[in-house]
């Protein structure tokens, strides 16, 4: 809400509370009824120990004084303060701001505070999946966001290259692979049909377990005929995730292996064991008892080969050491909800101050119409094939609807494919499991991200019909009286998208603008359908141009945050 400033100010003067304390919201009941938007008195009554009926009485007569313009009436409703906006004023003004700002509506003054977003983090033993896209997506969404309130935003990735995993797949090249090259077939793929298949016969054959075990052990000790499989199929596997980030547009501004960060893990965990902070069970193993909620978590195994989380406490170590950052956000899925508590408070316990700047921002799993996904099963929906199947679909789409040459109908089908899977993978509550819908997911009149480019399209197309005849006719002053419901509506929407991306940068919810864009959506809709806007009277035209153009920057904007491309043809 742009004139939420403002609003908190008259109370500031009312009340001699600071900024800070006061929170602006939408009133509950009818649409007007009770104001635009409203105070309630009730904590700040309880504080000053008044009745907060009374308290909002006298604070509304307070401002009433102060004879705000944007304010055409204010007052006090069962211990709330209801303020009715001036419509007018709101329009001229939010236009005006909204036109002046341009791509920097909605955002802030840069900041000096660091902000470190981790993001996919894949494993080299499968290629992408449909839970690595919402990761990817959620990860660029929210560096989007922040980066726009002037956050400085480092995008970093981790690749975890080893581990017992990896041997899986290494052992099952050098079992059954026969020299075999990936040819024509993505290096990732590759590898993960080599992951899949060792499953299969380590469910005829458990004691491949000792022989993964052996080959771990190998690794660490940097065995010559092992480092160089390891290497070999590692390149394949890289060669094949960079077409997949090239096309998703996913870009890091630092990479970290696991590889390179296992061994100064170990160090950290020996160094814990001195100070008491570990301790080494009856086998051998390094540990840890972090009480009833966590349990025992071992940090180094019985063999002294390390576990995730000993490569993960150096990881965040060094990451402080890189960048100082003010903010660690680990964009990792909810069934790790366990190995962050326990990394966040091993790190805690070693000392880190700057560890209860961490968080782990956990997101619910993707399902599909046929139950939970299984990698060591191939059951999943692989990233690429869907990126595929849904370009497809989308050439259908548009091959139906426009006429349009080869090049520009790939590029197109292309970016319409690639919003219909960002935004339904972005638009569902990020801490909730969903169930991927692929005929949703592309719907160019439903709740999706086709449906909002098309709506970005109209308006687009709208203002290209109109410039020819303003140039025709001239230009005119636009009239912001009588303003229609829609008209108001719509301008009010438009008011709502700088509190919007705050508070998903706040909660670190992209799914927040995700809903805003589609109600913006649908509020033009309306309006274009009620409301003429190149046939307009003189000075209605123009201010309906201006709400046109108000709209298309807005959801330009919002779907930049997004990482959807904003078309402006479909």
């Amino acid at each position: 809400m742009v004139f939420e400033d403002e609003l908190k100010e008259a109370i500031t003067n009312a009340t001699g509370l600071k900024k800070k304390d006061i929170e602006i919201k939408k009133p509950f009941g009818t649409a007007g009824k009770f104001g635009d938007y409203c105070f309630a008195c009730f904590s700040l009554a309880k504080k000053k120990k008044k009745d907060p009926k009374i308290l909002a009485e006298k604070i509304t007569d307070k401002i009433k004084k102060l004879k705000i313009k944007e304010i055409e009436k204010v007052e006090a409703v069962g211990g709330y303060v209801n303020f009715f906006l001036n419509k007018e004023v709101l329009a001229e003004n939010i236009l005006t701001l909204v036109l002046k700002g341009k791509e920097k509506f909605g955002g802030d003054k840069k900041k000096k505070k660091t902000i470190l977003v981790e993001f996919p983090a894949p494993n080299t033993n499968k290629p992408l999946h449909i839970g690595h896209l919402r990761n990817a997506f959620i990860g660029t969404a929210v560096s989007n966001i922040l980066e726009f309130l002037g956050y400085n935003v480092k995008r970093i990735d981790l690749i975890n290259d080893r581990g017992i995993h990896i041997c899986q797949t290494m052992l099952a090249y050098e079992k059954w692979g026969r020299g075999k090259l990936p040819g024509k077939i993505k290096g990732d793929h590759f590898i993960g049909d080599f992951y899949v298949l060792y499953n299969k016969k380590e469910k005829q054959n458990p004691k491949l377990k000792e022989e993964c075990q052996k080959l771990l052990k190998k690794w660490e000790e940097n065995d010559r005929k092992t480092i160089t499989l390891w290497k070999k199929m590692n390149n394949w596997y890289y060669k094949g995730m960079n077409e997949t980030y090239k096309i998703l547009g996913i870009k890091h501004d630092k990479v970290y292996f696991e590889s390179n960060t296992y061994k100064k893990g170990k160090e950290i965990v020996l160094e814990g064991l001195k100070k008491g902070i570990f301790y080494k069970k009856e086998n051998g193993a390094v540990a840890i008892n972090l009480g009833k909620d966590l349990g025992e978590k071992i940090l180094l195994r019985s063999n002294d080969t390390t576990v995730y989380i000993t490569q993960d406490l150096f990881l965040a170590w060094t990451r402080y050491k890189d960048f100082k950052f003010d903010k660690m956000i680990y964009v990792v899925a909810s069934e790790q909800n366990y190995h962050f508590k326990v990394l966040f408070t091993i790190l805690k316990l070693l000392g880190y101050k700057w560890a209860n700047n961490c968080y782990h921002l956990n997101y619910g799993m993707v399902n599909l119409p046929s139950g939970k996904m299984k990698s060591r099963e191939g059951i999943v929906i692989d990233a690429d094939d869907l990126i595929d199947e849904i370009r497809e679909d989308a050439k259908k789409e548009l091959k139906r609807r426009y006429k349009l040459k080869t090049k520009e109908l790939e590029k197109r089908a292309l970016a319409i494919g690639l919003s219909a899977l960002r935004f339904s993978l972005l638009k569902v509550d990020t801490k909730k499991d969903f169930l991927f819908d692929k005929k949703e997911a592309l719907d160019f009149e439903g709740f999706s991200g086709p449906y909002l480019q098309y709506s970005l399209a109209r308006a687009s197309s709208i203002l290209k019909k109109a410039k020819n005849k303003i140039k025709k006719k001239g230009k005119r002053k636009p009239v912001f009286k009588n303003l229609t419901q829609e008209e108001v509506k719509l301008i009010k929407k438009i008011s709502d998208f700088p509190q919007v991306v705050k508070k998903s940068a706040k909660e670190l919810k992209p799914d927040l603008v995700a809903l805003y864009t589609y109600e913006l959506a649908q509020l033009f809709s309306s309006f274009y359908h009620s409301c003429p806007v190149i046939q307009a009277k003189k000075g209605i035209k123009e201010r309906r141009l201006l709400i046109v153009k108000a709209v298309k920057q807005v959801m330009t904007n919002a779907l930049n945050l997004l990482g959807i491309e904003a078309l402006e043809t479909m």
